[in-house]
């Protein structure tokens, strides 16, 4: 049976964009397979599940092929078939994006003064 290491699958993959950022969301448990934490050399087969969290959107996908380098994003999308749930999930989220958007949600990490000063601005 086929098989590869989860870090290298999500960069083939494309849902991060070097295998390093890949490797450092296993680590740090943003990246569940089957429901659980695991490690950056845990081995994946075709039929495995994973719960990916990349920052700005989750997926929850079943693995339908292996590969080894990274390709095309045509070749990539082939990789791996999104649940109805997920896709319900995305689309909502989508949808509440649309019609308001958290003003912290643009920030990265601790506001500077300017920022503090529009977020006062937005919520008055």
């Amino acid at each position: 049976m086929e098989t590869t290491r989860i870090d290298k699958w999500l960069w083939a993959a494309r849902f991060f964009k070097t295998r390093s950022l890949a490797t450092d969301a296993v680590e740090r448990g943003k990246v569940k397979f089957n429901g659980d934490r695991t490690k950056p050399s845990h081995n994946v087969k075709v039929g495995d599940t994973l719960l990916i969290d990349n920052g700005a959107t989750e997926w929850e996908v079943v693995i339908c092929g292996i590969a080894e380098k990274r390709g095309s994003a045509a070749v990539a999308q082939t990789l791996y078939g999104e649940t109805a749930a997920s896709v319900e999930k995305r689309r909502l989220t989508t949808e509440q994006h649309h019609f308001f958007r958290e003003p912290a949600s643009a920030l990265k990490g601790r506001p500077t003064k300017r920022d503090r000063r529009l977020l006062d601005q937005s919520s008055s």
